[in-house]
């Protein structure tokens, strides 16, 4: 008996150990992604074909989207309604940047997405670049994306994207600082992004 009342408290000091060492990985993830700029680094391609970093999103507070564009209804909507919102909230366009990532930059070449972007909006800039560093870039910053067929027996033919559909606020030193959901209620959208730039 004595024996095992000993085992059992082993075993509690053990389980103890693991949930303090659990609580403090825990604990100190949340405080990295609080205090350091969020995602990874990256060399990619504005849609003027100069070179960007994420250094980009550390300059002011900006406000990350994800999309291509052959996108029927997400993309195309929320640029729209952000840059909206952004001449709301920045009439000088020096307060917020804005950026448009490609999450399908075997289609979009910057170029192509600059286009794409400028006929909609004045204040968001696009980035794509090769395959590779985009995929790894937007793994990086934890945003879904994957490639669907069109025609489930043609998978080699034409595709579409599924992908996270929200916009990513970060802070003047890139750091995550919420998001904007797709849909989400105007005047909601344009408080955070009032809160953003007032930090």
């Amino acid at each position: 008996m004595k024996t095992f009342r000993i085992v059992l408290w082993i075993a509690v000091v053990a389980l103890a150990g693991v949930l303090v060492f659990l609580t403090l990985t825990i604990t100190q993830s949340k405080q990295q992604l609080a205090e350091g700029p969020f995602g990874v680094p990256f060399q990619l391609v504005a849609q003027d074909g100069q070179p960007i970093t994420e250094k980009a999103f550390q300059e002011k507070p900006t406000a990350l989207f994800f999309g291509f564009t052959h996108c029927p209804e997400v993309c195309p909507t929320t640029l729209f309604e952000l840059n909206g919102w952004m001449h709301k909230v920045d009439p000088d366009g020096t307060k917020i940047n804005g950026f448009f990532v490609s999450v399908d930059p075997e289609r979009d070449t910057p170029e192509l997405l600059g286009q794409y972007v400028s006929n909609v909006t004045d204040r968001v800039k696009g980035i794509s670049g090769p395959p590779a560093k985009v995929n790894e870039m937007v793994k990086g910053f934890k945003v879904y994306a994957k490639k669907v067929p069109v025609d489930e027996k043609d998978p080699d033919g034409d595709y579409t994207m599924d992908h996270t559909a929200s916009v990513f606020l970060l802070d003047n030193g890139g750091r995550f600082a919420g998001t904007i959901a797709y849909g989400e209620n105007p005047d909601t959208a344009i408080k955070k992004l009032e809160n953003l730039i007032n930090g």
